[in-house]
């Protein structure tokens, strides 16, 4: 038996080496340090290669990303479509396999991962989905949904702060299927982990509630042994796994110079004779190994085929039907709420959820301990896994990395909350968001100098800009909550697209018509003078005050328009003839917005934005002091 397994985590060994030495890029080190380890994995991993996308698949999640050589050897070995000319082209332009996992991109990968530390909160976030699904539809007559989640990890992504975030909520909730695998060979690329870290991580993960298991992790029994008993314990575990990187490498085996750079040739050839390959094939995978690989295509079939069979034969009917609710929202089911005052869009976009919440089961999520401030309780719908209000504590990163996993876990369409100022905390899982493509609904309140009194601290300048920027990611900022309503309607359409919601703290006035479907392309015509000799543009709470620049302009005889631009990234997104029907060539236009504003510089002459940050103080002396009033942008454009 060992014998076989030895054979095939060498052939997983240079199949990696190969590749990066093909590329003359990569890193071998992990990979080959970590054969071993997804041999036996791989005889525990309930999968299908058929459907990549069964529910009640086990997840694995690569949290070192970075190990890629891995990744795709067992997705070529397990048979998940990559062929053996993907491998070849590794890390090459419009290749299936690039330099580090991304989700959508080949079949097999769970989630977009590469940024350290993010795969092990997006593993907590996929167990944590589990739960949340199993709580609605397994009963005592059978669990439709029982897998697992595994994670492989490094030194690395236990450093980052955000694995103390993830692992400290996996503990707290009881994550009994959450299994991480820690590479613990005690290198990175600077060196010996000695030079940077000394703390105990087995007092570390007992401390967070989790239980801790320990091999050597090139002894394939005692690996076998460890994952065995992970699956049966009644806490997340973690497995430390003793490694050696760069395994079976030769003078490279154990140095950080196997972890980011090709072995070289002569290294590969001497590593192949010493394990009885031959060193003259390359990419060659044994037919007895390939044979021992591939029956994960007929035996993930065969579960499959027996989890929905099992559907079929047991008394699940309300089980079913729960199930089927999450998978298939109805939006029609959704009652919008009216709004016949001012008030502020935290207020209106909380309203909003709760409707959304009323119609579609699968909408669920939580605020990093600031539910009251964002308005996003959803009431009366219990606390998770049970309910649909979570948790998160203060740990945005770990909030937005959970929530990215959960909206891709299948069935659920998650929210994240905080203070808009404190999204600097979970950019790089925003970021991921957008390039992987992952549904998740952003909440950020207390949107501007509007905070007041908290100050500079509290008061976002540049953040707009910041999200602005970011490609496939949608930044909504209503001017009341008409806006806001139209705002979730389009973008819970988005599949493909996280939605950042950013709310006021202070009242807004209700806008003077009702809102239709222009909120969808991102920017409309609000109010419009005929023969109008210039433009006034805003989002969020300026549009009113754009609405009481163009009366006070009307005053003195000059003829003007304002277009509300709810969605800055939908409006610029929109055909040229859209666009010059509300901002006419000729026309001087004029953007106003309480933040940094820059990339207004695309649609307006003029900018009317912060250039400093704010201040302490009451919210309407802020708007006054920095520029923020009829008077002082009469002024500007005089």
């Amino acid at each position: 038996m060992n014998q076989t397994r030895q054979k095939m985590a060498d052939s997983i060994r240079f199949l990696a080496a190969d590749m990066v030495q093909a590329a003359n890029s990569g890193h071998p080190g992990a990979p080959m340090g970590l054969a071993d380890i997804a041999v036996v994995l791989s005889e525990h991993l309930n999968h299908n290669p058929k459907n990549p996308n069964w529910l009640n698949r086990d997840r694995l999640v690569f949290s070192g990303g970075h190990g890629t050589g891995l990744i795709y050897s067992l997705y070529y070995l397990w048979g998940y479509g990559l062929e053996i000319n993907d491998l070849k082209n590794f890390r090459q332009l419009d290749s299936k396999t690039p330099g580090h996992p991304e989700y959508g991109h080949t079949a097999g990968i769970e989630i977009t991962t590469g940024p350290l530390g993010q795969g092990i909160a997006n593993a907590v976030g996929f167990s944590m989905a589990s739960k949340f699904v199993g709580a609605q539809v397994n009963s005592d007559a059978a669990d439709l949904i029982d897998h697992s989640v595994y994670c492989l990890c490094g030194d690395g992504d236990l450093e980052e702060g955000l694995s103390y975030e993830a692992c400290s909520i996996a503990g707290h909730n009881k994550l009994d299927n959450l299994i991480l695998i820690y590479d613990s060979n005690r290198i990175t690329i600077e060196g010996s982990t000695d030079l940077s870290i000394s703390e105990n991580i087995r007092m570390r993960f007992e401390a967070q509630g989790w239980d801790v298991l320990e091999c050597d992790g090139h002894n394939f029994d005692e690996i076998n042994d460890s994952i065995i008993t992970a699956k049966s314990n009644l806490k997340p575990t973690i497995i430390i796994a003793n490694t050696i990187i760069a395994k079976g490498a030769g003078k490279l085996e154990g140095s950080h110079h196997a972890h980011g750079a090709p072995l070289g040739e002569d290294v590969i050839a001497q590593a192949k004779r010493d394990a009885g390959f031959d060193p003259e094939k390359k990419f060659f995978v044994p037919e007895d190994v390939m044979a021992r690989f591939r029956c994960a295509i007929e035996e993930g079939d065969l579960l499959e085929r027996e989890w929905i069979h099992s559907q079929k034969t047991l008394p699940l009917m309300e089980q079913n039907e729960a199930l089927a609710a999450l998978e298939n929202p109805d939006f029609s089911r959704i009652v919008y709420p009216s709004f016949e005052k001012a008030d502020a869009t935290r207020n209106t976009n909380g309203k909003i959820m709760n409707a959304i919440a009323r119609g579609i089961p699968s909408f669920l999520g939580g605020s990093a301990d600031l539910s009251p401030s964002n308005k996003t309780e959803l009431i009366d719908m219990g606390v998770y896994p049970k309910g649909r209000n979570i948790y998160f504590g203060i740990r945005e990163h770990a909030m937005a990395s959970i929530v990215n996993a959960m909206a891709l876990y299948g069935p659920l369409m998650p929210f994240s909350a905080t203070f808009f100022v404190f999204s600097d905390y979970l950019k790089p899982a925003a970021r991921i968001a957008a390039l992987a493509g992952i549904q998740q609904f952003f909440v950020w309140t207390h949107d501007s100098i509007g905070v007041g009194e908290d100050g500079p601290t509290h008061q976002p300048i540049e953040h707009l800009s910041q999200f602005r920027a970011l490609p496939n990611f949608y930044v909504w900022r209503p001017a009341d909550g008409a806006e806001n309503v139209e705002a979730w309607k389009t973008a819970l359409q988005m599949k493909k697209s996280p939605s950042a919601f950013v709310c006021s703290r202070q009242n807004l006035p209700l806008l003077p018509q009702a809102i239709k479907g222009e909120v969808s392309r991102g920017g409309y015509l609000l109010a419009d003078d005929e023969n109008s000799v210039i433009t006034l543009m805003a989002s969020g709470s300026e549009v009113s005050l754009a609405l009481d620049v163009k009366e006070k302009l009307n005053s003195i005889g000059v003829p003007a328009s304002v277009v509300s631009v709810p969605c800055f990234d939908l409006f610029i997104e929109q055909d040229s003839a859209y666009v010059e029907s509300i901002i006419p060539d000729g026309v001087k236009t004029v953007a106003i917005e309480a933040a940094r504003g820059l990339e207004w510089y695309r649609l307006a002459q003029t900018v009317i934005a912060m250039d400093t940050f704010g201040a302490s103080a009451p919210a309407e002396q802020l708007f006054e002091k920095f520029g923020f009033s009829v008077d002082a942008i009469m002024e500007k454009i005089k």
